[in-house]
């Protein structure tokens, strides 16, 4: 590992350079090299002389934090035959002991939470305490699973023949693709492949391509776990590559299941395939969050959530608080407590204290907030504040952004799209709360939603079948920052998948229905008669 980091400073990796955040350490704990694989089955690594290579730098600085190769088609078909053959044997161990497995991994995780949490936020570019939340996330998922491991139930019911039993119950699937994105490096994979892992099933996961170090770290932090326990290659699989892997894994049969987080337009794609070959997707695409303020909002509890959903991880979680939809009796006090703190939000490198607005993940990601901002200009909307690209000294990897509060209608085109970035709409309703939720579910997107309200009638009208269609439906909090323990996703364009808590687990399962006839007769349902 030294040896690797010399070699990586002798070519220009920038980490040594100027490290007051110590990242030089965090990727020597991790694992993270100069150079890193393409692929890993478990203890095994391969891809490393491969033609295609990526460097990834951090959106904090610009720096250079290391390489990684690009898998290849045949790289591709040697893991998934290795996870195949690690299936046969991974679903035949209890699930409670693959529970054991899982609490393992937790245990791990807790283990190198600081330096996993560091890693997100200089590879992401969100701020500290979201990098660590997110391994805490992790960790979460894994207590959870451990408790599923002893509750992968199924029903029983009675039969109508005298003498029979009928029941169902749920098998392990097989192989289980994941695909994620960039915003959550690791807590994603880790709500697929925990759950997964104590249905029985072995995953191949494909982290996003602008964020693969954190995904070389977790297979790191696995090994220990693999190796006392002397488990199969197979289990738990990483691929590093570009939109080409991950079209081949969609239209592979040999993958029962693909779980895909990231935008609407690859949620389309991947959808179409994988229901091409009649396999399943668990899609988790793009959001366009809106929180109501009727005038019987707590205005104090609110502010904060709003500022939270809209400007936590640079706006680029897919829960962000895009629109705020409030009565017109508040609208200019909203406005007007709006305008006073996004000003003075600190924005700067992620790793600094103190700091709550980190860098947008790239240059496109810059390019596409400030063309969306130019947009909704042009189509009469009022930039109330923010919207500049940051430059100098902290900010030279040119991925800073003011946040920015725009007086909007929600028919606006731009209202109508999901921009990853800080751009909050603030969108003024008169009448009833009917009048608000029409607006709020008057887009294509449906993953999370929120009301301020102190007044029951409104709120449960908002629960109710009349009230919001999303997936994520909240009373008094934000749209951002969800518990594991509840399932996770949303409707429409949003893909209707569903992740994490509650029953997410039968998605990774084969639902199978049994009747067995312990009599010496045999009737026949619904009472037909069939002599010979």
């Amino acid at each position: 590992m030294k040896q690797a980091l010399e070699e990586a400073t002798a070519t220009g990796t920038d980490v040594q350079e100027h490290d007051p955040h110590g990242i030089q350490q965090v990727l020597r704990e991790l694992g993270i090299q100069a150079e890193n694989a393409a692929w890993s089955t478990g203890l095994q690594w391969g891809g490393t002389s491969n033609t295609h290579s990526k460097t990834i730098h951090s959106p904090a600085d610009g720096r250079r934090i290391g390489t990684v190769a690009l898998a290849t088609p045949a790289d591709y078909n040697q893991v998934v035959e290795t996870a195949q053959a690690a299936f046969k044997t991974w679903r035949t161990v209890p699930a409670p002991k693959r529970g054991e497995i899982v609490r393992q991994i937790g245990n791990k995780l807790r283990e190198f939470k600081e330096p996993l949490g560091k890693l997100v936020s200089y590879e992401m570019g969100k701020i500290l305490q979201e990098g660590l939340g997110e391994v805490q996330e992790m960790i979460d998922i894994c207590d959870f699973a451990v408790g599923l491991s002893r509750q992968l139930h199924g029903f029983t019911m009675h039969s109508e023949r005298p003498a029979h039993r009928m029941y169902e119950q749920y098998h392990p699937l097989g192989v289980v693709g994941i695909i994620s994105a960039f915003n959550f490096p690791v807590a994603v994979w880790s709500w697929n492949a925990m759950l997964a892992a104590v249905c029985g099933d072995v995953c191949i996961w494909k982290p996003s391509e602008k964020t693969p170090l954190t995904g070389v770290a977790v297979q790191h932090i696995l090994a220990d776990v693999l190796r006392e326990n002397e488990l199969p290659e197979g289990i738990f699989n990483l691929i590093i590559g570009d939109a080409e892997i991950g079209a081949q894994m969609a239209a592979d049969t040999r993958v029962p299941l693909v779980s895909a987080t990231g935008s609407t337009r690859m949620g389309k794609k991947v959808g179409e395939v994988v229901g091409a070959r009649l396999g399943r997707a668990l899609l988790e695409l793009g959001g366009n969050n809106a929180i109501i303020l009727t005038e019987h909002a707590d205005l104090d509890i609110a502010i904060r959530a709003i500022v939270f959903g809209a400007v936590g991880t640079a706006g680029q979680r897919c829960t962000t608080t895009r629109r705020v939809i409030i009565h017109e009796a508040i609208f200019e006090d909203v406005k007007a407590r709006l305008l006073k703190i996004y000003p003075n939000l600190p924005i700067g490198n992620p790793l600094q204290e103190g700091t709550l607005v980190g860098p947008l993940i790239d240059q496109d990601a810059v390019a596409a907030f400030t063309k969306a901002l130019t947009d909704v200009q042009a189509e009469g909307g009022k930039l109330l504040t923010g919207g500049k690209v940051l430059t100098g000294t902290s900010y030279e990897s040119g991925t800073y952004v003011q946040p920015a509060l725009v007086e909007a209608e929600n028919h606006y085109h731009m209202v109508q799209e999901e921009t990853f970035a800080p751009i909050l709409y603030l969108i003024k309703y008169r009448g009833g709360v009917e009048e608000a939720i029409e607006l709020q579910n008057g887009v294509r997107q449906g993953l999370s939603s929120a009301i301020f309200s102190l007044n029951m009638r409104e709120t449960e009208t908002y629960l109710s079948h009349t009230g919001s269609d999303c997936g994520i439906a909240n009373v008094n909090i934000g749209t951002s920052g969800a518990e594991i323990g509840g399932a996770f996703g949303g409707e429409k364009e949003t893909g209707g998948g569903r992740e994490s808590g509650s029953d997410a687990w039968r998605v990774y399962m084969r639902r199978q229905t049994n009747t067995i006839n312990y009599s010496t007769q045999l009737p026949l349902a619904q009472g037909i008669k069939f002599d010979v």
